[in-house]
């Protein structure tokens, strides 16, 4: 596969720190010159801002232009959100203006639900430090610019990996979650084709649940972050418990605080846009 580019002008609601430095995703890291390079599915990309440009050049499997576009998001009016939000309150207001440039990528649901199965009880440098391993043992190596990527692996290539070798990888109590789920998939008890085809986030959110290793919140962010693309779930943190609390809930113990208020507060307030609000109130709680 040959490099190929991409150059966009004037875009809104695009810069590279709240995109990759949100909490939606664990493959990007910020270069020497503050781009950002990453890998999905089967393309590495670097991606880099100038004045009014930004520029993704990469390894594609197929078209860059579409795959950025659909990648990034790029065909949503982001900024039209913004607008709606921050007419809620002066919270999402200051929120909004801390993280103007985030957008939630379209990410591969298979990838999303290891990757956040990994991230249970775990801090970013050592799930991306995981997740890298996995890549480098099981996926596809890509040469990019001179140095060796590697996909993230497929159900089918970690169909006979053992928990013996997850543990090896430094996965901790999450190894015999990975070996189960990736069975339970490999197997079609959960087919994840399908449910990318089912409207019913309900329902989706429910399957979700029966997989190892996926509880309420990992469900929540796999809705949100992967190409199921869900944006009416509220996934809730110890961060989002925290701002919820502060800005709305106001008890004096923010671990009183329950699940399912701080779940009607957000519908109430945010109805369908409640993950983007999230994203936006996380992301400035931990940042600001």
């Amino acid at each position: 596969m040959k490099e190929q580019e991409y150059v966009i002008k004037d875009i809104d609601s695009f810069e590279l720190k709240d995109i990759f430095d949100c909490g939606q995703c664990f493959r990007w890291n910020e270069q020497k010159d503050k781009s950002y390079t990453g890998v999905f599915k089967n393309n590495v990309v670097n991606v880099k801002k100038e004045k009014n440009k930004v520029i993704f050049n990469g390894i594609c499997e197929k078209n860059i232009k579409e795959t950025i576009e659909d990648y990034f998001d790029l065909n949503r009016d982001y900024e039209k959100i913004k607008k709606q939000l921050a007419n809620i309150d002066k919270y999402m207001k200051t929120s909004i203006q801390y993280g103007k440039g985030i957008r939630i990528l379209n990410q591969d649901l298979w990838e999303m639900i290891i990757s956040f199965i990994i991230s249970a009880n775990n801090n970013i440098p050592r799930i991306k430090g995981i997740i890298e391993r996995l890549a480098k043992e099981f996926g596809n190596e890509i040469i990019y610019r001179g140095k060796k990527y590697y996909t993230f692996p497929t159900a089918e290539q970690l169909k006979d990996v053992t928990v013996e070798e997850y543990r090896k990888l430094g996965l901790g109590f999450r190894d015999i979650r990975l070996y189960e789920t990736t069975k339970m998939i490999v197997e079609k008890k959960i087919d994840i084709k399908e449910m990318k085809k089912n409207p019913n986030t309900i329902e989706v959110r429910e399957e979700l649940l029966t997989l190892s290793g996926v509880g309420p919140k990992v469900a929540d962010c796999i809705l949100l972050f992967s190409d199921l693309k869900r944006f009416e779930v509220f996934p809730i943190d110890v961060w989002v418990r925290r701002v919820m609390n502060d800005l709305y809930i106001k008890k004096e113990d923010e671990t009183k605080v329950s699940k399912k208020q701080i779940e009607q507060i957000a519908k109430e307030k945010f109805g369908t846009l409640a993950g983007l609000a999230q994203q936006y109130l996380f992301y400035w709680r931990r940042g600001a």
